[in-house]
């Protein structure tokens, strides 16, 4: 091919590829490819519930489940731009469902709907979220038509963040340290990895999807150390099962320890306590996070470990 041998993308129309929303578009949305690339855009992992759920007198298109918090998400899509009676609905579902995340796909907004989302997002308390997406489809020559997501509004999380402190009083200096060092393990992780990252929150803890409800990983930066049970800073990667199957689970991988421990090349510590539903298999470290000078190691033994548990675990809990 000569160096200025190039294609050009050629837009189609949705209407092409899916003439009724409810017969074609609505189950393509729900396959677990296209829910995956609906996901990747907004920075969710989504795992499907049910399609067109019925809230009152209305179906909702999609109900799903962010695999990383088990809260859930609901999807509302069209194939022409947005209406007020979409927007209606959505509203009529999120009140219904209680869904923390809605999302609403269309071909293309109005101003004033994506004023109505941005309204949404700054008005809601932490943990409501509204996403408008237009989707669009493209392909260059003969190729295989390509569909396309562009976030038209999504919330405000650092404003969120804030007011959140703002309605509980100014953060203490503890969690503004906490804050500080997710905030720039999270940058670090964007540049470095492919493992998915949540929100910075001023808590010792964040998360990290691995597709499954009930199953996900945590990175942890603590006061106290695990090993000698007292006061002392580590960090930790841990597998986390909490759910009505999480005992099952953990046995499941217990029986394959050795292999795991020989994939993971070192000892892990394995957690089931009895009176709870959660277990956990965790890896850790002495580290004296505090010091922000040492946050370049420690963040690199964080994304080392949690792409070595993501290499280990994934495939087996995919299979449980």
């Amino acid at each position: 091919m000569e160096k200025n041998d190039l294609g050009r993308l050629e837009r189609v129309s949705l209407r092409q590829v899916w003439a009724s929303e409810s017969e074609h578009f609505t189950p393509w949305l729900g396959r677990e490819e296209n829910l995956k690339l609906l996901g990747d855009t907004i920075g969710i992992e989504l795992e499907l519930e049910t399609q067109e759920k019925d809230v009152g007198p209305f179906r909702a298109d999609l109900l799903c489940k962010n695999t990383l918090d088990d809260s859930w998400v609901l999807i509302e899509n069209q194939l022409e731009r947005t209406n007020h009676g979409h927007l209606g609905q959505l509203l009529t579902y999120a009140a219904g469902l209680e869904a923390v995340t809605i999302i609403w796909v269309a071909e293309r907004f109005t101003e004033e709907h994506r004023a109505a989302l941005d309204w949404l997002n700054e008005k809601t308390g932490e943990g409501v979220n509204f996403f408008g997406l237009e989707v669009e489809l493209w392909r260059i020559g003969d190729s295989s038509i390509a569909p396309k997501f562009n976030i038209v509004s999504k919330p405000n999380e650092w404003t969120k963040t804030v007011q959140t402190a703002a309605a509980r009083g100014e953060l203490s200096e503890a969690k503004q340290l906490q804050l500080r060092f997710w905030t720039a393990f999270a940058s670090y992780m964007e540049s470095k990895s492919k493992v998915g990252i949540s929100k910075p929150f001023p808590q010792h803890w964040m998360n990290h999807s691995l597709g499954r409800t009930g199953a996900h990983l945590t990175s942890i930066a603590s006061t106290w150390d695990s090993q000698k049970g007292g006061s002392g800073p580590e960090l930790r990667v841990e597998l986390y099962l909490d759910g009505k199957d999480s005992k099952q689970w953990f046995a499941a991988l217990e029986q394959e320890k050795e292999i795991i421990e020989r994939e993971a090349g070192q000892t892990l510590t394995w957690y089931n306590p009895e009176n709870a539903k959660m277990c956990r298999v965790y890896v850790r470290q002495p580290a004296n996070w505090p010091d922000e000078s040492q946050w370049p190691a420690q963040h690199e033994w964080l994304r080392q470990q949690l792409e070595l548990f993501t290499r280990v675990f994934q495939p087996r809990i995919k299979k449980l």
